[in-house]
């Protein structure tokens, strides 16, 4: 099975068009390598993923025929990023919740880094 169809097949993508575009854009690997979405991927292989700020391991159990129900993607992969990983990613997402709250969206205006810098050292 394809690379791109497999992500999407195992739900780590929520479509195939994003699943193309993540392997288009190198946030994939297939055994340490980055591949075209044409790869095939066999039992065995280890697929990573770039989740900023870390990379997400996943070794392929079993080939599905097609898209799988959540309860059984557990038997098709298996993850096995590190616990400190894992932490570091849920820490970032926690952050970027919490700016979200105080109406901070992605990188601070000009004016806003300002105030800011004002804010620091004043």
């Amino acid at each position: 099975m394809r690379i791109d169809k497999y992500i999407w097949c195992v739900r780590l993508c929520k479509t195939r068009s994003i699943a193309s575009k993540l392997v288009s854009d190198e946030k994939v690997k297939l055994n340490e390598e980055f591949v075209k979405s044409s790869k095939v991927v066999k039992i065995g292989d280890v697929i990573s993923i770039k989740e900023i700020p870390i990379w997400r391991s996943f070794k392929v159990q079993d080939i599905p025929k097609s898209r799988v129900g959540a309860p059984l993607v557990k038997d098709l992969i298996v993850e096995t990023t590190s616990e400190h990983d894992l932490t570091l990613l849920e820490e970032v997402k926690e952050t970027n919740r919490q700016n979200l709250q105080f109406g901070i969206k992605g990188r601070p205006t000009k004016k806003n880094r300002r105030n800011l810098d004002g804010f620091k050292f004043n």
